[in-house]
């Protein structure tokens, strides 16, 4: 099959990679006919996540049809199924919480004593991603094995197209649980640091849930405005003291809720900002929190801070004073995806939350490494990129 495989920073190739077989009676073989290039690949991409393998290939976000199964696998030939990036047996402690992310039995290194790793990672396997995370192949290819496959995919109605449903692999669930991890009450301004894809899937759920304000805080231009179309106010932190204008929105208080939606590299104009990314490019430490540590700052006393942006590592110059001393509630991780397809499979049937309006380019897999280099370098125009194994 043809697949994108990881050979190191900028390097992305589409080889001609084995295709997948059954390995457990639990696994299913799906034909990608959908799959998308993510904000996080992007971390991969730049090389600054570890244990990125080369030859591994990437993707996790992705949907197909259903072409072979095990004997323990519910799923039937010929269904079309969206699949969560996290790898979750649905049975250990914490599935059975609903905490799918942090599956204690698909990632073998959340098993280790956390003397034996460097970054003490205890996430559920991923698909696509790092050797960390499990080390599955992606769904950036022709076909992938998904294992556990009697507890992820969500069987797609066939009268959804494959672009409706596409994001209940990952960023619409991780929009709405960042919404969700903000408590949001009757009357709440909600500030959201981040307009890529997640950002703007937080902006329309936290809209959804009631918020009477939301604030998107980004620098790109058609961003901000697809912020806007949704209903948005918005914050052009090149323009604007973000601090400054965010108390004045909010009436002196600061927002009740801020949500994270950019992650390890974030980009400003603060000088420890430039110290981060000094320190990533050099290996010394692989997160830049300029975004995280303004909203931290920008929050009211009492308030709560969701971050769905991912981290990868360590963090320096935190403010961790202003968190104890403001009061303030913190809820992160990665999202528990199947804890919320359903609910958001009949929100999209109903015309409630719109999935397409992202989705700038199409492209046929052979055009994979072009979709990442313009997904990094133009992202104001190139907001979210759907890849097409079988051609546009």
């Amino acid at each position: 099959m043809r697949a994108l495989t990881w050979h190191g920073t900028h390097d992305v190739r589409v080889e001609t990679m084995p295709d997948p077989e059954i390995m457990n009676p639990r696994d299913a073989i799906l034909k990608i006919t959908s799959t998308a290039i993510c904000g996080s690949d992007l971390h991969l991409y730049d090389g600054v996540i570890p244990g990125v393998l080369p030859g591994d290939i990437l993707g996790h976000e992705f949907m197909g049809e259903v072409v072979d199964v095990g004997p323990g696998s519910t799923l039937k030939v010929g269904q079309r199924v969206v699949v969560p990036f996290t790898i979750s047996c649905g049975s250990c402690f914490f599935c059975e919480k609903k905490l799918y992310s942090a599956c204690d039995n698909s990632n073998p290194v959340a098993k280790q004593d956390i003397s034996e790793t460097l970054y003490g990672h205890a996430v559920s396997a991923l698909f696509g991603y790092s050797h960390l995370t499990g080390g599955y192949p992606g769904g950036q290819a022709e076909y992938v094995r998904v294992p556990f496959s009697d507890v992820g995919p969500i069987v797609i109605p066939d009268h959804l197209e494959d672009e409706k449903v596409l994001f209940l692999s990952d960023i619409l669930p991780t929009g709405w649980m960042a919404a969700e991890n903000c408590d949001i009450e009757e009357g709440d301004t909600v500030a959201v640091w981040g307009a890529g894809p997640v950002g703007l899937f937080a902006v329309q759920s936290a809209l959804a849930m009631g918020a009477h304000q939301v604030i998107a805080i980004d620098h790109y231009p058609h961003r901000l405005e697809l912020a806007q179309r949704l209903g948005a106010k918005t914050i052009n932190f090149r323009e604007t003291s973000v601090l400054q204008a965010l108390m004045e929105m909010s009436g002196g208080l600061g927002p009740d809720a801020v949500i994270d939606a950019v992650g390890m590299e974030s980009h400003g104009f603060a000088l420890d900002n430039v110290m981060d990314t000094i320190k990533q490019k050099v290996g010394i430490g692989a997160d830049v929190g300029h975004a995280l540590r303004e909203a931290l700052m920008a929050v009211r006393k009492g308030g709560r801070v969701s971050i769905p942006g991912v981290y990868g590592g360590f963090l320096d110059t935190f403010p961790l004073g202003a968190l104890m001393e403001k009061g303030l509630q913190v809820r992160t991780g990665q999202t528990h995806v199947q804890r919320y397809t359903h609910e958001l499979l009949k929100r999209i049937e109903e015309g409630e939350l719109d999935t397409t309006f992202l989705i700038s380019h199409r492209l046929p897999l052979d055009e994979a490494p072009t979709g990442y280099a313009n997904f990094k370098n133009e992202q104001d125009t190139w907001t979210k990129v759907v890849l097409k194994p079988g051609g546009v």
